[in-house]
């Protein structure tokens, strides 16, 4: 919402562009989440752990948390520029979308880890954490 009433305002249409986007790339996400985890849950059952088609489906299953991390650090850093910079009547409001998407970041970073719990050292871990901190860091910075 915030970023839909930004004309005249830092980030403009822009603004409202990228939400519109990060709004249709979670929603799709929201859906690839439980397919992916549901494919992963089947193949372990047909085949168990150490399987090519296993291991694949985990891959998905990492994915998908690993787009929503990045996905919900992008809408952190727009909602905390809505928040800082934007019209000053919906403040509260990119402030609250900023704080969600943190934790949205911070929820996915943690189901990548768990889902590669059995590999610690892959990278992908890596890369969901920093999406998760650099969302925290933009909502933290709306701290008075």
């Amino acid at each position: 919402m915030a970023a839909s009433f930004t004309d005249g305002e830092p980030g403009g249409p822009d603004a409202a562009a990228a939400a519109g986007r990060l709004r249709r790339t979670s929603t799709s996400l929201a859906g690839a989440d439980v397919v992916a985890y549901e494919r992963f849950v089947a193949a372990r059952r047909r085949h168990g752990k150490a399987h090519p088609e296993t291991a694949a489906a985990l891959d998905g299953a990492v994915e998908v948390p690993l787009r929503v991390a990045a996905a919900a650090a992008e809408l952190a850093d727009l909602a905390a520029a809505l928040a800082s910079r934007g019209n000053p009547r919906l403040r509260g409001d990119a402030a609250t979308s900023c704080w969600l998407a943190a934790a949205a970041a911070s929820a996915a970073s943690v189901m990548v880890a768990e889902n590669l719990a059995s590999e610690p050292s892959d990278p992908r871990i890596a890369v969901a954490r920093a999406s998760a901190l650099a969302a925290r860091a933009a909502a933290t910075s709306l701290d008075p």
